[in-house]
């Protein structure tokens, strides 16, 4: 059977007004969630840092190990270079053999230099590395307390808005497809989830707008379905909100 506008404006208003409660006990929540997500994306964030600086350090740390080889190969030569020395039978032989201990000795202090210049890289990263492992604990810190307040408020009002949801499941049904269309499209385009409003003080209660004489008059007599002007919300009287 067809509803009169009456009706529908009920149907919606008894959506509205179980949407609302639901609301209220999220707004409870507040900024946790959205809280607790950003400290969780924090943390995965330090902890790709921290395993960046352990890679880092790691490679440093081989690469003073090969350097390390690299000076003991180096000396290696340049004590057999010397043993060559006093076998040396002309200058020439004496010139190459004088080279190859320099380019040795060269090489030592290339090695030298790149070690000095990896720990001088090490200190700096394990710094790095101490104060991110810090912001880390202290982001696990932030994050246990605020999923225990999450866990603790969800807990104190999960069973109220499970019954609340289910109530409005069943609301939903008793609206027609197209003004529930209406109604949705609506709740998402305002920040307090309000897409039927009551007339209060002589103004819409969403935008705070004042309404007409003769549109007021027009609205109690809940003959058709009457918009907001100012805001686009259903509008709906007194006594119909007070039925809530």
């Amino acid at each position: 059977m067809e509803q009169t506008v009456e009706q529908k404006l009920k149907a919606l208003w008894a959506l509205q007004s179980i949407h609302t409660k639901i609301d209220k006990i999220r707004q409870v929540r507040g900024e946790l969630p959205i809280e607790v997500a950003d400290l969780e994306d924090e943390m995965a964030g330090l902890e790709t840092r921290l395993e960046k600086i352990r890679v880092e350090l790691d490679d440093l740390e081989d690469s003073i190990v090969k350097r390390k080889n690299m000076i003991k190969d180096a000396q290696s030569a340049i004590k057999k270079y010397e043993g060559q020395l006093n076998e040396v039978k002309n200058n020439r032989e004496y010139d190459a053999i004088s080279k190859e201990i320099e380019i040795q000795g060269l090489e030592i202090q290339v090695c030298e230099k790149r070690i000095k210049e990896a720990e001088f890289e090490i200190k700096n990263k394990t710094e790095a590395y101490e104060k991110t492992k810090e912001n880390l604990d202290f982001s696990k810190g932030e994050l246990d307390v605020k999923k225990q307040e999450l866990e603790t408020i969800t807990s104190e009002t999960q069973i109220e808005e499970e019954e609340f949801l289910k109530k409005a499941d069943i609301a939903a049904e008793k609206n027609e497809e197209r003004l529930l269309k209406v109604y949705n499209k609506l709740r998402g385009s305002y920040r307090n989830g309000l897409a039927v409003v009551s007339i209060e003080r002589d103004s819409c209660s969403g935008c705070h707008n004042k309404i007409p004489a003769q549109l007021q008059s027009e609205i109690r007599q809940r003959k058709k379905i009457i918009i907001c002007e100012h805001c686009g919300r259903v509008l709906v009287d007194e006594e119909i909100a007070s039925e809530d």
